[in-house]
């Protein structure tokens, strides 16, 4: 079920350090910091944690002989590290936490063992239909109690098997009797790519395929043969149809895309977007959309279809309740019938504006990323001939959103290497196991292009995590304070 969710915080205290670790994951990646709270101090060598105050749980590992948690508190935007012992005791809460997952990512990674989990829906990604398993309008809390099933090899057969926990059954360990090596080792794509870059070329065959229609998925069905070539890091750009209602698609767009693109007019909420946007190749030609009063005679108020080309952004000083201060403001010169006036609009003027275009040359994707700021409205001009379907040439505009750094494999099939593909390797579910073969060629053929399409919840894990480090500036106050 499609949806993005708010965890409750579990108000079921835990009685030691060990307790957290054994039942809660902790781990490297980002999902697996969870944070907790003890109801008393806890003094320390050098350091007392306050109760009441957030303890970031980062890894478990051997401190000094004895085994311990390496924790986190920030206090006064400093960061205090220091190691828990397992042996400590106390009474310590989960606390809360305003992020929002997918079921996936909570089944993995926020469900504490033997315990339920409490979740609340933030918000559907698809509209409600009678396939849906909640109640029409529904805005309440889940509890979620998980599954689970073991997925095994048989000696001298291909296929996983899947065996329900509940079964009852007598299992024996027969592990010295047997030769791992003569059961196959089903490896998804992260093993693949965690494997060092001496050991590609590989060839494997797909044990478990994935679904999908869209080349190259339909040609990695089970049983076939293929062979990865290397591992790398590749940009994509993250790309939305221009559409207001809620089918709109979303797309992840590679470097190497053939096709062109010509401008379509981006919309600016406030003259500190239009900052953003201000680049040094051209003169920002903007009309006013709603008016603005200012507050201060210095400064301009703005009408409906204004048009002022922005020219930067810096100090002016305006009389505020009687006393002199200074406050960021954006020079622009309107564009009157038969000259140009200086104007200065507030930085925090809440407005509205639409570019106007005069640029009609076509860019290539790479161009776009060089010379302008994202986000960026185009349409495609021309398509791409090297794929047989170009989705994009059929979309009304695109607005290019963001750069994104992902993993990829390279990979061909086996028995008719005649062109290579690139798979995502945390956005493809399928299995595969290593065989012995040696690769014919170590140079892949020609790699074609992939526009990559991606659901609503793709694309909302993407926004959230994938570009961690590029935090967007600080919108202005929307007044003087």
């Amino acid at each position: 079920f499609l949806g993005l969710y708010k965890i409750v915080a579990d108000k079921t205290p835990y009685v030691s350090i060990e307790e957290i670790a054994r039942k809660v994951s902790i781990g490297p990646t980002r999902f697996g910091h969870p944070c907790f709270y003890s109801a008393e101090d806890i003094k320390l060598a050098n350091f007392t944690i306050k109760h009441d105050e957030q303890i970031t749980f980062n890894s478990v590992e051997e401190v000094h002989g004895t085994m311990a948690v390496n924790c986190v508190v920030v206090r006064n935007n400093k960061s205090h590290s220091f190691a828990l012992p397992l042996s400590q005791e106390g009474e310590f809460y989960e606390c809360e936490d305003d992020q929002i997952y997918t079921l996936k990512e909570i089944a993995e990674w926020k469900i504490p063992k033997c315990r339920n989990r409490i979740v609340k829906l933030s918000n559907t990604l698809h509209m409600w239909d009678s396939s849906s398993p909640l109640p029409e309008n529904f805005d309440g809390c889940l509890i979620l109690m998980p599954v689970y099933e073991v997925q095994a090899v048989m000696k001298f057969r291909k296929d996983i098997v899947h065996i329900l926990s509940d079964l009852d059954v007598e299992v024996k360990d027969v592990t010295d009797c047997y030769d791992i090596s003569s059961f196959l080792q089903p490896l998804s794509l992260e093993d693949i790519f965690e494997r060092t870059s001496k050991e590609f070329p590989m060839v494997a065959e797909i044990m478990e395929g994935p679904s999908g229609s869209q080349k190259p998925y339909n040609l990695l069905s089970t049983g076939k043969e293929i062979v990865i070539y290397k591992k790398y890091q590749a940009t994509r750009v993250l790309a939305s149809e221009m559409r207001s209602d809620p089918s709109k698609r979303h797309y992840l767009i590679p470097m190497s895309y053939k096709g062109k693109f010509k401008r379509r007019p981006r919309e600016f909420p406030t003259a500190y977007d239009l900052e953003i946007a201000r680049s040094g190749k051209e003169h920002l030609h903007v009309v006013a959309t709603k008016a603005f009063t200012s507050p201060h005679k210095e400064l301009f108020s703005v009408s409906v279809g204004d048009q002022f080309l922005v020219q930067q952004c810096q100090t002016s000083e305006v009389l505020y309740e009687g006393r002199k201060k200074l406050i960021d403001v954006l020079a622009c010169e309107q564009i009157l019938s038969d000259s140009y006036k200086k104007v200065l609009l507030p930085m925090y003027m809440e407005g509205g504006f639409v570019e106007v275009i005069h640029d009609k040359k076509q860019y290539h994707l790479s161009e776009i990323c060089k010379e302008f700021h994202l986000p960026f409205n185009v349409k495609v001009s021309v398509r791409d001939l090297s794929i047989e379907k170009d989705v994009l040439a059929a979309a009304p505009g695109l607005q290019f959103e963001e750069e994104i750094t992902d993993s990829y494999l390279l990979i061909s099939s086996a028995s008719s290497p005649v062109e290579s593909w690139e798979i995502p390797v945390y956005r493809l579910n399928m299995l595969v196991h290593l065989l012995s073969k040696d690769v014919q060629t170590v140079a892949p053929p020609v790699t074609r292009t992939t526009v990559e399409e991606v659901s609503e919840e793709e694309y909302c894990t993407l926004r959230r995590y994938e570009n961690l480090t590029l935090h967007p500036p600080p919108r202005p106050p929307k007044k003087p304070t």
